[in-house]
């Protein structure tokens, strides 16, 4: 009898702690700060690694391009990701926190190629998700 109920709370520890370290690895970014976040960001958009999209933007994300004053949604965004998937920009790139407080923060990510220079501002914001990226808008200074 003793054997059965040590069976059956070691089966209970496996099951619940399988659970539950099942939901911490559910979204590989939660933990990571905001500048983690811009850096992620950055690396995915510049070498066509889309591993992570899901996790980066929030719901109500927007993409806009100042350039030809073009707006998209998350939907529309990660299908343009998904459709350049492994493409590799050359280019040098930066990224920093700009502005951060409390639960928001601005960053800017810059893309210099041989003959022009893309700079993304990315608006942060942080959630029991972790941070997010709310809103990019691209410039082409």
């Amino acid at each position: 009898m003793n054997k059965i109920i040590a069976t059956i709370a070691t089966v209970l520890t496996l099951v619940f702690g399988f659970n539950a370290s099942a939901k911490e690895t559910a979204n590989p970014l939660k933990k990571m700060d905001s500048k983690a976040i811009a850096l992620t960001y950055l690396q995915t958009i510049s070498t066509g690694n889309i591993q992570y999209n899901k996790y980066l933007y929030t719901t109500d994300f927007q993409y806009s391009n100042a350039a030809n004053n073009q707006i998209s949604n998350k939907s529309e965004y990660l299908t343009f990701l998904k459709a350049n998937k492994g493409l590799k920009y050359d280019c040098e790139t930066t990224y920093e926190i700009l502005d951060q407080a409390g639960t928001s923060a601005v960053g800017k990510a810059t893309m210099k190629f041989k003959t022009f220079t893309r700079v993304d501002y990315i608006t942060l914001v942080q959630s029991v998700d972790g941070w997010k990226i709310s809103k990019v808008v691209t410039t082409y200074p």
